[in-house]
């Protein structure tokens, strides 16, 4: 995520474009310049180093987990926001594939937690290069069976009701996207689908790419890098990378929710309105003013910290409808 700050639309929340030139301070070189392991220092760093304890919301627990992959164990967390039975939401963090934890999504998996009055199993997924494409998606496919298979059995752990859904930021959007295509084609129901800036379509130049291809944190050449890590040499036209290019018909209701200066913004738009076409049940947002990785940013930004309530009182709706 490239730090430098060319001249930035005056739209830009101020809180935000302060946090951006904080960043640019910092001297780090723009990621496509850095190896994979420095990249997710840089962002871990970032999201877990720079970031206040004592701000996380409480939960009444939380667990580590292994889940069986198609290709050994993945680590995952639960968050119970409180006792009593719950609904499951599967969590795929972001990070272009190739970075991103369970520790760099803690706070954003608290939040949703909380606010969305949900258990939250965040999953640790195989990531790019060392692991291209389709190795996340089979590890997230993997992962949201088992959980849904075991979510109502009240000795699991999880939410202990039959309500399952699937939602991530991101790259991790663009898994959850995947996954409720995968399951609605296995006859698995899910509850719904939460897709925060999701990378929707790899193939199609959406305007929102060069409009924002520089200096609101996400830029076009870290997108070049990340695809470059993850895609390899498989078709960006393939269903399972640009969910855009497949049925959508009869998944999982969704909130889909995208932000003005993001170059993703209007990919995650247009999928939106794909789905609402489809005749599936979808609420989208556009939230004025604000960057992609905003819900992580609630704590530097007034503006961001109202679009996480609003979209998590959106996807609370769909789950306990």
């Amino acid at each position: 995520m490239s730090h430098s700050t060319p001249a930035l639309d005056p739209a830009l929340d101020p809180e935000i474009a302060a946090l951006l030139a904080f960043l640019a301070e910092g001297g780090q070189p723009p990621m496509p310049q850095q190896t994979p392991a420095e990249a997710r220092a840089g962002f871990r760093a970032l999201t877990v180093d720079l970031r206040d304890p004592a701000l996380l919301p409480e939960m009444a627990a939380v667990s580590e987990l292994t889940i069986p992959g198609p290709t050994g164990d993945l680590p995952a967390r639960v968050y119970r926001p409180r006792p009593g039975e719950l609904p499951t939401l599967v969590f795929f963090h972001g990070g272009g594939w190739v970075i991103g934890d369970l520790d760099t999504h803690d706070l954003t998996c608290r939040t949703l937690a909380r606010d969305c009055e949900a258990v939250v199993v965040s999953i640790g997924y195989r990531l790019a290069p060392e692991h291209r494409f389709p190795a996340a998606v089979d590890d997230a496919e993997a992962a949201t069976r088992w959980v849904a298979d075991r979510a109502a059995d009240p000795s699991a752990g999880l939410g202990g009701t039959p309500v399952v859904a699937v939602g991530g930021d991101s790259a991790g959007g663009n898994l959850a996207a995947v996954v409720a295509q995968t399951l609605r084609d296995e006859g698995r129901a899910l509850a719904g689908q939460l897709l925060i800036y999701p990378a929707t379509d790899l193939v199609t130049e959406h305007p929102s790419l060069t409009e924002n291809a520089e200096g609101y944190f996400l830029d076009a050449a870290t997108i070049a890098w990340f695809l470059e890590q993850y895609v390899g040499d498989a078709d960006p036209a393939d269903p399972r990378l640009s969910p855009a290019r497949g049925e959508v018909a009869d998944v999982a209701p969704a909130v889909v929710v995208v932000a003005q200066f993001d170059p993703l913004r209007d990919a995650g738009a247009a999928y939106a309105r794909q789905l609402e076409a489809a005749g599936v049940r979808v609420e989208l947002r556009t939230f004025p003013g604000l960057i992609h990785g905003f819900v992580d940013m609630g704590r530097f930004s007034r503006a961001a910290r109202d679009a996480i309530e609003e979209t998590c009182a959106l996807f609370r709706k769909v789950l306990h409808s």
